[in-house]
């Protein structure tokens, strides 16, 4: 068993970072993380649970605690794999494009697209939209598996969005707005991102995915399978 020794003198700041270094050194059980750390397996559990909160850790599919998706190298990673992607699916569409990261009860637009012409639907890189409408909320409901409170949308709709890999929404989050989006998933099975679509209803008939639906889907396999 390895031996835990603070650093910083604040504990809990310690013992997290341990763990995150664990994670990173290797995918990890929670016995092979109180092996690396020393920690007691309540302990490593109950501090796991809290930065997989954050995106600092994830969980592959078979369970074992991996790096998450909020540190700056595997962000940097994202974002760098995403501008030409998303550079052209713009380009295919003529559409605003957003990228999206979940950030506890936000998501928050990490990059974007836009047109050089016309009148679209900006979100500035950095805003932080809310969990409780839109199409990229409901996919984020969908395959980073959290209830979110005060939904306009349905547990239905969230179901539908896990079995179909995409979303679309007509005016769900601003009059007049409509937008499809589909998740963007690392190399360990987890959700990373979101990509989405967004412009004026009209331009969006007869439904979001509809029309842009087999672009984005592309778009979104490519993103996916560069991680």
């Amino acid at each position: 068993m390895g031996d835990y020794s603070a650093v910083s003198g604040i504990k809990v700041l310690d013992r997290a970072v341990a763990i995150m270094m664990a994670a990173a050194n290797k995918p990890s059980t929670l016995n092979d993380l109180c092996e690396t750390t020393g920690l007691p397996r309540a302990t490593a559990h109950r501090l796991a649970t809290a930065l997989e909160a954050h995106r600092l850790v994830a969980r592959t599919p078979e369970g074992k605690w991996t790096i998450g998706s909020a540190l700056p190298g595997n962000r940097n990673d994202l974002l760098t794999s995403a501008k030409p992607i998303m550079h052209q699916l713009m380009e295919d569409t003529g559409e605003s494009i957003q990228l999206y990261q979940w950030t506890e009860t936000t998501r928050t637009c990490v990059a974007t697209a836009e047109p050089s012409q016309g009148l679209h639907n900006v979100v500035p890189v950095g805003s932080q939209l809310p969990l409780t409408s839109g199409s990229a909320a409901r996919v984020i409901a969908a395959f980073a598996e959290i209830t979110i409170d005060g939904a306009t949308f349905s547990q239905d709709d969230v179901d539908a969005a896990k079995r179909a890999g995409y979303s679309e929404s007509v005016e769900e989050r601003e009059a007049g707005l409509a937008s499809v989006s589909a998740p963007i998933m690392d190399a360990n099975g987890q959700l990373a991102a979101v990509l989405s679509i967004s412009g004026s209803v009209d331009r969006f008939k007869p439904s979001p995915y509809k029309k842009f639906g087999t672009q984005l889907l592309e778009a979104a396999g490519k993103l996916s399978a560069s991680l």
